[in-house]
């Protein structure tokens, strides 16, 4: 299992520059772990992209459907007290916005504090060196 960040989700629905490297590293996970908003902050990058007129309104409605698949699928990790202060933690330690800082919480949380090595797959570099840092093996 890998938990997933937004910015690596996005790339399985919209062909972009990594999405080959994302694609590959989802073959090998039948069962993704998210944080419980991911698909809210994947909805707002589709978002910006229809208001940017970077991809077509026909091309939005198939991300929202593969999205949607794809949510079908995933295991979410739920917020929580303990996660909020992980995530308040990490922000203070690490260079993180506040979504990375709950999303690397969330990754921690699924992993009970040990990550041992666990696969995490992100796209932004702040998160990847602050996953890496906390213990993670980062993808793709």
């Amino acid at each position: 299992m890998i938990f997933w960040d937004s910015s690596a989700i996005l790339p399985l629905c919209i062909n972009e520059t990594m999405s080959p490297a994302v694609k590959a590293a989802a073959i090998g996970d039948p069962e993704m772990v998210v944080w419980w908003g991911t698909r809210v902050e994947c909805l707002s990058a589709l978002s910006r992209r229809l208001r940017e007129g970077t991809i077509s309104a026909e091309a939005g409605k198939q991300v929202r459907f593969l999205l949607a698949e794809l949510a079908r699928q995933w295991h979410e990790v739920l917020p929580t007290e303990t996660l909020r202060q992980r995530a308040e933690r990490l922000i203070m330690v690490h260079p993180l916005r506040a979504a990375y800082s709950l999303q690397l919480a969330a990754a921690l949380s699924w992993v009970r504090e040990e990550p041992g090595g666990a696969l995490l797959a992100s796209l932004d570099d702040n998160l990847r060196i602050a996953a890496t840092k906390e213990g993670f093996t980062v993808v793709p």
